[in-house]
């Protein structure tokens, strides 16, 4: 089938021209946030069934149903080069489980003089790398081109239109103001930082502590347990990205503090889910196939082990999860064994 008679070509010429790659649910909720405004936006999605169910019905078939798009605000299409050879800005947002096989075979020159942001939670398991570093080493990105959309913020709620927060990270500051004043509706606020590395490790390790917080609510650990849980998870997550990234940064703030907050305590958050299922005693590979959504955190937990291994920071939680979930060590014994080591 010839999916490109399907595309819509009504691109402005007078601003930025943005392509969004994924069509899950924050890819979703990222196109409702730049379609609130008066431009077209490219939209890549890999199923052609859902993009075609789109073109005639308006929304998502899988993900987020009850957000309408305006046609006339939407290219779409299952052609990724198509979608991203005119866009000054891409924005990523499939699963990094995914993500190595989507962009393996475009060659480096399409991303030329492209501004990439990364919407990814996740690290890529065949080069164990964070999308922003997979940017650069594989796609010839700039780090000063590639910037990071993180949370807090659930793409449940962005369909709902509950007011939320983003954070949206580059180094070269220019690109993130363009793309907060792409993404803030009078639903959507944001703030600005130029830390990519801090907050994309951030996004990806707060998913583990999410899978950490269910597998203990799935044994019947109570809201005091768990906070201290969190409390320890922070700092994990600081000491971590003091010691690749060592900059200054607040990780009390939103991107930070606020993102593991709400993944380790929403009922939107699939990692706690994914979790909570371990708990009460659903293998791995069950909890997975019970679940319709990918729980980044399953794939991160390993990824990140590998990746301590050059810097060596003391991080129990992280590797409790990753004894439950690939060592396949008791939850009731591994979580039991961590609590003595919590504070």
């Amino acid at each position: 089938m010839d999916f490109s008679k399907f595309v819509f070509l009504k691109m402005s010429t007078v601003d930025k021209k943005i392509a969004v790659i994924g069509g899950g649910s924050w890819a979703t909720a990222i196109m409702k946030m730049l379609t609130n405004q008066n431009q077209v936006v490219n939209w890549w999605m890999h199923n052609e069934s859902s993009a075609t169910h789109i073109l005639k019905y308006r929304h998502n078939p899988k993900y987020l149903q009850s957000v309408e798009f305006d046609l006339e605000r939407i290219n779409i299409s299952t052609d990724v080069k198509e979608m991203i050879t005119p866009a000054d800005y891409v924005i990523i947002a499939t699963p990094s489980a995914f993500l190595f096989d989507t962009l393996k075979d475009l060659p480096k020159e399409l991303f030329k003089d492209k501004v990439v942001f990364s919407a990814v939670k996740g690290i890529i398991p065949e080069v164990n790398e964070i999308p922003g570093q997979f940017y650069h080493t594989h796609l010839g990105v700039p780090y000063e081109k590639i910037g990071i959309i993180c949370g807090p913020c659930h793409a449940e709620e962005v369909a709902l239109e509950r007011l939320s927060y983003l954070t949206i990270a580059c180094q070269d500051e220019r690109h993130a103001k363009y793309m907060a004043s792409r993404l803030e509706t009078r639903f959507i606020k944001t703030t600005l930082s130029d830390d990519i590395f801090g907050t994309e490790f951030s996004a990806v390790l707060k998913n583990v502590y999410a899978i950490a917080a269910g597998i203990c609510s799935g044994l019947g650990y109570g809201d005091n347990f768990i906070s201290v849980l969190i409390a320890n998870a922070i700092q994990e997550i600081e000491n971590f990205i003091d010691e690749v990234s060592p900059i200054h940064r607040d990780v009390k703030s939103s991107a930070y503090l606020g993102d593991l907050l709400v993944t380790a305590y929403s009922k939107f958050s699939r990692n706690r889910t994914f979790g909570m299922m371990v708990g009460k005693g659903y293998s791995v590979k069950i909890a997975q196939m019970e679940m319709d959504m990918i729980a980044e955190g399953y794939y991160a937990t390993k990824c990140v082990v590998e990746i301590n291994k050059e810097f060596g920071v003391e991080m129990p939680i992280l590797e409790a999860v990753n004894n439950i979930i690939y060592e396949r060590i008791s939850p009731v014994i591994e979580i039991r064994l961590l609590s003595e080591k919590l504070s």
